[in-house]
């Protein structure tokens, strides 16, 4: 299964299109969390870092945009509030 794909700085395109996707927020927490589909989220706000289990954490923060595999569980720790757009394929 392949891993988080964590773009820097997405291009202007990316940006927009995201934009038209639903949003969610989550105030800074801990959770457990798996993925049927595969998802795409562009952060507006906040910082987070992920960790597949069995593997290494992953930092996402405001300005990123991440790509999550399906089939993929993990952790989710929420540093300071978050908001995003999302996109499940």
């Amino acid at each position: 299964m392949s891993e988080i794909q964590v773009v820097e700085a997405p291009g202007a395109d990316e940006i927009a299109e995201a934009k038209k996707w639903p949003t969610w927020d989550c105030e800074p927490s801990k959770f457990p969390w798996s993925y049927s589909q595969t998802e795409t989220c562009y952060v507006l706000e906040g910082h987070v870092t992920v960790t597949p289990d069995g593997s290494q954490p992953v930092e996402i923060k405001a300005g990123q945009m991440a790509t999550f595999p399906k089939g993929m569980k993990c952790t989710w720790e929420v540093h300071t509030y978050i908001k995003k757009h999302y996109n499940f394929e």
